[in-house]
């Protein structure tokens, strides 16, 4: 399980790498592009509150920290999906906490530099 930290006191949300991974390359070509939008992910039942929201923009410091060492495979349907959301009046919404399974398209992440 990644971590997502936000702001000043850098909030965390637990996420799936993967999940996580799909969500890091939507959330950061956005704010390339100076766009501010809201992020919504609904926590495992049982953990706390039921769903966070969070604004996303430029100024806001944003930490991505992933469990595993290896990039993730990702799925352009499932980046394709997500970027659709995150350009809606409803903002990026992560349903499921469940980490994704692979389907089809797949890309590999860009290592780290």
């Amino acid at each position: 399980m990644g971590t997502l930290r936000y702001g000043s006191g850098l909030d965390t949300l637990t996420i799936p790498d993967d999940v996580l991974a799909h969500v890091k390359i939507v959330i950061t070509t956005k704010l390339r592009r100076g766009e501010s939008f809201t992020f919504t992910w609904r926590h495992p039942e049982g953990e706390g509150p039921a769903r966070t929201t969070l604004w996303i923009q430029p100024a806001i410091p944003l930490l991505f920290t992933f469990d595993s060492d290896e990039p993730v495979t990702l799925d352009r349907d499932y980046l394709q999906e997500l970027a659709v959301a995150a350009n809606s009046n409803a903002g990026l919404v992560v349903i499921s906490p469940e980490p994704r399974r692979q389907t089809r398209q797949p890309v590999r992440e860009p290592a780290a530099a």
